[in-house]
């Protein structure tokens, strides 16, 4: 009894939900189309940090060689894109990596993306928001800060702000005001916004490369000794770096690219249109594509025209941009990008907004959170109820917390929900079709006669007998990723602790890591093998298993590098969110009610049968 009680247990936590091939009746609107899609995915990615970022790593990580850290870093954010593509291409849905796991990895798996996306939008809403009110008073003289903290000063460090931000609130509220409206009108306004934006990004990128010098880019020890006299050592001139084009070396872009991957976070809010853009399957993989690649021209520009109009090492990180322009005597210019960066953070603040009432509605209408937030607006077809509610969530937070300790959660629950994409990129992939069109095995199933699955052999493993995907070589595929996964996470724990082994010269150390990349390469080559599904996507990643791999690998990597700090502060957050789920979640799932219904004798269909799922046959 107690053994059959674990059973239907573990198997409520993997239960998949299962979907109908093609785009599905929905309640939302559909309004939007590609070129939407693109700017609300520019407008969220391409926020305030690309008038930051650029002189803050250029000064102390990277130099001049910046452009190859924005690179190498959008190559990497690419990956992450690609396998958000094929899942909008093939799961046209709101809720985008929460739905995504829940129809791949299971309920549990899905609810714990869904509510750390949570998470991240509602820090993003009120982080952007803060900066936004700071931006603003910044212009006007900070007259708005000295007012507050001199008549309502309620500052706890580490816990609440050193004034409550009223206009920080205020902004917010406006802006859920303009979601609840319709997705079509935010979407006029993120257009607005963000066309702003690029023109404010061009006119920097022009006046860069017509007022720059490429000597700065060559930078020798006379330049350094003129800004710091007495310096001697040609090699090793502290902050300055070493000069040349890659003053600080190879670390420098290391540290400069994992910097620098951040910028490109936001392009996931995206998928979560599927049930209100005019053709997901086309837009959702087109718009991700484009937005990634308009992000990438962006930042690669700016970091290449700031690091030419004045030397690296004069940057002003707090202020690049208007420091740069009074270098080259275009001081008035100073006020085109204040206005710049005003439009990015008010495209940033509605790319973080809009995203995530979807999600909370998504997880709601599934039953994994309460019901009533997927309530819908009878005129503007919105998620009103989760619109609100997350707004109020996000607005009170902006108003009285300090975000700078929580700013990281932000990052691990995106990058956890890059990760458990890719993963169920990889396994999907190698799935059966879910229909079967034979007669003769629809005869069997509804006699509840499963065919006897082929006995797997090492020879098996590498030579399947298949040149389509079975069962069993979905199972295999299915138990592959989920050791990858785990050898990937211990890799990355082994490298954070032990940097750089094979130059440290301990033999434990490079024996481990050596262990580890032939364990990796192994499995690697046993889900290379396995036959491929077949089926037509409009869009598809490529160089399967390896894509996605090294983007779970990029992913982890970067979520090892939180501090001790943030991972209790996750686990604190998890907390919560497990005993929602347990409390409520797990019996009022619609997967739950779907398996208290009384089976129909007649039922012969086998859409109401996921047999696809590795899940239910390792429980």
């Amino acid at each position: 009894m107690l053994w059959q009680a674990l059973r239907r247990f573990g198997q409520k936590l993997v239960r998949r939900r299962t979907l109908e091939p093609g785009m599905a009746e929905t309640r939302l609107t559909r309004c939007l189309n590609t070129l939407d899609l693109v700017a609300l995915g520019v407008g969220s990615t391409l926020g305030a940090g690309v008038y930051v970022l650029a002189g803050e790593v250029a000064k102390d990580k990277a130099g001049p060689s910046i452009v190859i850290c924005f690179l190498v870093a959008a190559l990497s954010s690419v990956l992450a894109g690609l396998c958000y593509a094929e899942f909008g291409a093939r799961v046209p849905r709101s809720g985008s990596a929460y739905l995504y796991s829940y129809v791949t990895v299971g309920e549990l798996w899905a609810f714990t993306t869904g509510w750390n996306l949570i998470l991240s939008y509602v820090i993003g809403t009120a982080s952007v928001a803060r900066a936004w009110s700071s931006a603003f008073d910044n212009l006007i003289g900070n007259h708005i800060s000295q007012t507050l903290q001199g008549s309502i000063s309620l500052h706890v460090p580490h816990i609440l702000a050193e004034y409550p931000d009223f206009f920080a609130m205020g902004l917010v509220l406006l802006l859920t005001g303009l979601l609840a409206l319709g997705a079509s009108e935010s979407a006029l306004v993120t257009k607005v916004f963000t066309g702003m934006n690029l023109l404010v990004l061009g006119f920097v990128i022009v006046s860069g490369f017509i007022k720059g010098d490429l000597h700065n880019w060559k930078l020798t020890q006379d330049d350094y000794e003129l800004a710091m006299p007495g310096s001697n050592d040609t090699y090793s001139l502290g902050p300055l770096g070493s000069g040349g084009f890659v003053p600080f070396g190879f670390e420098g872009i290391l540290r400069g690219t994992a910097t620098c991957f951040y910028a490109f976070v936001g392009f996931d809010c995206i998928a979560t249109t599927g049930e209100e853009a005019q053709n997901p399957q086309r837009s959702i993989p087109m718009g991700i594509v484009i937005s990634l690649f308009i992000c990438f021209l962006a930042y690669f520009g700016v970091s290449s025209a700031l690091t030419l109009m004045m030397p690296y090492y004069q940057l002003q990180p707090e202020s690049p941009l208007p420091e740069a322009f009074l270098h080259i005597g275009w001081a008035p210019a100073r006020y085109v990008v204040a206005v710049g960066s005003l439009c990015a953070l008010s495209t940033s603040l509605l790319g973080s907004m809009f995203p995530m009432p979807r999600v909370i509605y998504a997880m709601a209408e599934d039953g994994l959170l309460f019901r009533v937030l997927a309530r819908i607006h009878t005129s503007t077809h919105t998620p009103i109820v989760a619109t609100v509610a997350s707004g109020i969530i996000a607005a009170f937070m902006a108003f009285l917390f300090e975000l700078t300790d929580l700013v990281d959660l932000m990052s691990i629950g995106t990058l956890l929900a890059y990760s458990l994409v890719a993963i169920c990129v990889l396994i999907l992939r190698y799935q059966p079709d879910q229909e079967i069109k034979n007669g003769e095995e629809e005869v069997e199933l509804q006699g509840d006669k499963i065919p006897e699955a082929k006995k797997l052999t090492l020879q098996g493993l590498f030579c399947p007998f298949d040149s389509s995907p079975t069962q069993l070589t979905g199972r295999v595929v299915y138990i592959c990723s989920s050791l990858l996964a785990l050898l990937l996470t211990v890799l990355c724990l082994v490298l954070v602790q032990w940097p750089i082994p094979l130059l440290s010269g301990d033999t434990v150390r490079i024996a481990v890591v050596v262990l580890l990349l032939v364990l990796i390469a192994g499995i690697t080559g046993v889900i290379w093998r396995q036959p491929q599904s077949s089926t037509s996507l409009h869009f598809k990643v490529p160089a399967l298993p390896l894509l996605p791999l090294v983007s779970i690998f990029v992913n982890i990597y970067l979520m090892m590098q939180m501090t001790a700090g943030t991972w209790a502060r996750f686990g604190v957050w998890m907390l919560i969110g497990f005993a929602i789920y347990f409390g409520y979640g797990i019996q009022h799932s619609l997967e739950e009610v779907k398996s208290d219904q009384p089976p129909l004798k007649s039922r012969t269909k086998t859409e109401d049968l996921d047999l696809s799922s590795p899940c239910a046959h390792s429980i």
